[in-house]
């Protein structure tokens, strides 16, 4: 992309961001004069960088929208339609950019539908003093008093600007990454270096060592500078999202900001963005009344929501209030029980504080019907994760008629943090300082007693139980009949949650540099990473929200206790995903278990046949295929690439940039008719595209799917697949098809046996045990009683292959019991069959 349009884009951007949030103002407080002129140069710096860049389109916009600021400018009334037709300007503007961004030309159109009636407000809107509209170029003297604003480039007030602006530089966000782990290894080394010079007692490292500490401090400050950003820029959109949500909604909202100026680290920022929105849509759609509600319960007509954000230590207090109608306890409680998430018995006894817990519990909704902007029980529980994943805690507080608050409390970086060193078994660990509350010594007495209620140990603390995990029980590398020989508990709090970790020693607090698990512990929840003490040993970092799972439901029970609140669809099976980026910075997915291997090749060794893209790969050529239509190809650098391998033969699909391994419950939410996607599912708590690798292997070869010979292509066995879920029902079709069998499909039980009635010829049945409505030992029953199906075999897939479960489906009638996402296990019980199947005939 040319330079200078990349320059164009990126300050148009944040020219934009802040047209929208100093429109709202300006509509709320039309006579700012400082304001306007404000806009009205972010609108003429806009269309004048359109016209020396050659985009007519854009500069046609931006010119009709400066025509009727400059009336507003001379003078003329504010009107809301006015406003609302210059966000929709704006609107349309940040589509074209983002066209503009990926094709490097304007989108073919015109825009007439929003030129017309600017022009015929510019034409309706008349100066009542009768100003010059362009006296600007000729300014009258500021009475006393007065601060009058300059507008254009060469004012002596533009003066200091222009040099604050030669004091700052754009540097990208990969050079200040890359600095930042420079710095990290930087500590290490340091600890590693202070921890020898405790060892070795040697005077003379002590003054050198001392600075080297300073020294790098003073770096490590100074490159975290750098990453921070202050908490506004993820505030700029909401006072927009908040006017237009007020005039769909039909309501009156005001939003305050306080404390925008406070600064945080950029991860943090971006992660934290999403959640704000959600509470604040939420606040405007079920806190705040309209206006006849607030008249009647005499409150002002405008209803108000505060956002607020503030230091404390090492961390940020954000709060987001509302002066609404608060939660409704009574309703809360109903939509739990008739969910099935709580018993009435347990209910009885959980105070306000507890139920309302509830609200962030997936799929929770107390809308009545489901519209545009809530009702789908989607948002709290996104907000719950997203903030308990930076290792933050949200907090909710509720007055009936009064209102609502919020209060997240996030930490300002996540890349090095404080944490606790602790001792279990003979291993060290370390605990997010975060997440520490104190630590208390396991004794006889009175105020720190460990007791027992229905088994499970608790601790009475200061007349409050708090649950406990045995870390060394939990994670089994310890045997210990209990807490009385001078063991030490943690206590740590997760959201609402306060519990105890029970351990051997505890050594000190250090500043650690957190590194990603291995890809073979990624499945243990209990760990968020891993780290390099200052000794040079690896320790694992625990996750305080994993420990958590391992508390005993009997220790939950009736206790002055925050329990978690029951997260459905716990029993379902969770997969991994390759998460990566491709075209676009919203995150794609596929299913590890289909990936071969991830390389990164060098951008110079792809070459060009028949205009197609390969590489030679492991003495053969390797197509390569984009992800979709935006995926670059590089001809230098590095080019990551997703392998595809079967048979001899591999292809590699091209991306962006492989950003993480998730593993996350599949459910695909909402279906695609894009080619090459199956659809969108929430992976790691963000909607993710995911892709269809069965429709870019034939792209690859033709014959991928329809074997290796003539003989085999006649003799292409059928497989009947039975699954509810359509994630698994096209991923298990995409590894079979690669196997060399053609497959049909069916959603149920009841499909199945309605497919079955017209057509035989299958060579084997396979189908999901845990499935509504008919169960796949009821279809087993089904099959096994007809006698033109009874001949087929039967395989049985499920999430869990316990011992205990095998029997039962043995007993139904299936061959063989496999582990769905056990890709190698399904193929050979497929063949097994198959074979069994010919030999018998």
């Amino acid at each position: 992309m040319d330079e200078l349009l990349r320059e164009f884009l990126t300050e148009t951007s944040e020219s934009l961001d802040t047209v929208d949030l100093e429109l709202v103002r300006f509509e709320q407080d039309p006579n700012n004069a400082d304001i306007l002129d404000k806009i009205f140069r972010l609108v003429h710096t806009v269309k004048g960088t359109c016209g020396f860049l050659g985009l007519p389109r854009l500069e046609a916009l931006a010119h009709a929208a400066e025509t009727l600021m400059s009336r507003f400018r001379a003078g003329s009334p504010v009107t809301g339609e006015a406003v609302t037709l210059i966000l929709a300007v704006i609107d349309r503007i940040k589509d074209i950019l983002a066209v503009l961004e990926r094709d490097q030309n304007e989108p073919a159109g015109g825009d007439t539908d929003l030129i017309a009636p600017l022009e015929r407000l510019a034409a309706q809107s008349v100066a009542p003093a009768a100003r010059d509209p362009d006296e600007r170029h000729n300014p009258p003297a500021p009475a006393r008093g007065q601060v009058r604003s300059t507008a254009e480039s060469g004012g002596e007030d533009h003066k200091p600007d222009a040099g604050v602006a030669r004091q700052s530089i754009r540097v990208q966000v990969d050079t200040l990454e890359r600095l930042m782990t420079i710095v990290s290894e930087l500590v290490l080394t340091r600890n590693q270096l202070l921890d020898m010079a405790r060892r070795l007692d040697a005077p003379e490292f002590h003054g050198p060592l001392q600075r080297l500490s300073s020294v790098t401090a003073e770096l490590q400050d100074g490159v975290m500078k750098t990453r921070m950003q202050p908490i506004g820029v993820a505030w700029q959109k909401l006072p927009r999202i908040v006017r237009d949500l007020g005039s769909e909604l039909g309501k009156d909202i005001a939003l305050q900001t306080f404390g925008a100026d406070t600064e945080l680290d950029r991860q943090v920022l971006e992660l934290i963005r999403d959640p704000l929105t959600h509470m604040v849509r939420n606040s405007a759609d079920h806190g705040i009344e309209t206006a006849a509600e607030r008249r009647a319960r005499g409150k002002p007509e405008t209803g108000t929501i505060r956002l607020s954000a503030q230091h404390e230590g090492g961390h940020i207090l954000i709060e987001i209030a509302d002066d609404g109608r608060g939660l409704d306890t009574d309703r809360i409680k109903a939509k739990a029980l008739a969910a099935g998430l709580v018993a009435p018995t347990d209910l009885e006894g959980m105070s306000e504080a507890q139920v309302h817990q509830f609200i962030f519990v997936p799929g929770f909704t107390t809308a009545e019907r489901v519209t545009n902007i809530s009702g789908r029980g989607v948002g709290m529980d996104v907000v719950k994760s997203n903030v308990e994943q930076i290792g933050g805690t949200v907090d909710v507080k509720s007055i009936p008629g009064a209102g609502t608050s919020f209060v997240l409390k996030i930490p300002l970086t996540l890349a090095i943090v404080a944490a606790l060193i602790v001792e279990c078994g003979g291993e060290r660990f370390a605990i997010p300082q975060l997440a520490v509350l104190e630590l208390v010594r396991a004794n006889g007495g009175v105020e720190h007693r460990i007791e027992r209620i229905q088994g499970a140990p608790v601790l009475r603390l200061r007349n409050r139980l708090l649950p406990l995990v045995h870390l060394g029980r939990l994670l089994g590398i310890a045997e210990r009949s209990g807490t009385e020989k001078g063991d030490f508990i943690v206590v740590t709090q997760v959201g609402g949650q306060r519990f105890g970790i029970v351990v051997d020693g505890v050594f000190h607090t250090e500043e650690i540099v957190v590194k990603p698990l291995s890809r073979k512990l990624r499945h243990l929840s209990v760990f968020s990473g891993n780290t390099i003490l200052g000794d040079g040993s690896v320790i694992l970092i625990l996750d305080p929200s994993g420990v958590a799972q391992g508390l005993g439901a009997a220790s939950m029970r009736g206790q002055d206790v925050e329990p978690a609140a029951p997260e459905p669809g716990a029993g379902e099976e969770k997969s991994s995903f390759l998460v990566f980026r491709a075209g676009s910075q919203e995150p794609k997915a596929v299913p590890l278990s289909l990936v071969t291997r991830l390389e990164v090749v060098d951008g110079k060794t792809i070459e060009m046949a028949n205009g197609r893209h390969l590489v030679q790969y492991r003495g053969r050529l390797m197509p390569l295929l984009r992800a979709n239509e935006r995926v670059a190809i590089r001809r230098d650098g590095r080019q990551p690439v997703l392998v595809f391998a079967e048979g001899g033969r591999a292809m590699g699909l091209v991306v962006d940039e492989i950003v993480d391994i998730v593993e996350d419950r599949a459910k695909i939410e909402l279906s695609a008719t894009t080619p090459g996607v199956l659809g969108s599912a929430v992976i790691d708590g963000r909607a993710t595209e995911i892709l269809d690798v069965s429709h870019f292997l034939p792209l690859a070869f033709e014959d991928w799917f329809r074997g290796r010979s003539e003989e085999r292509q006649r003799r292409t066995p059928r497989v009947l697949l039975v699954d509810d879920s359509p994630f698994f029902r096209e991923m298990l079709r995409a590894q079979l098809q690669a196997a060399g069998y053609s497959v049909a499909l069916a959603a149920g039980g009841a499909e199945a046996l309605a497919l079955l009635a017209g057509e035989t010829d299958f060579a084997v049945i396979i189908s999901d045990i845990e499935m509504p409505a008919m169960s796949g030992l009821e279809l087993a029953a089904a099959v096994r009683a007809d006698e033109r199906l009874c001949h087929i075999p039967l395989i049985a897939l499920s999430s869990y292959v316990a011992s205990a479960s095998i029997e039962p489906v043995r007993a139904a009638g299936f061959a063989q019991f496999v582990a769905k996402f056990d890709r190698p296990g399904l193929i050979a019980a497929v063949n097994d069959a198959t074979l069994s199947l010919q030999r018998a005939a």
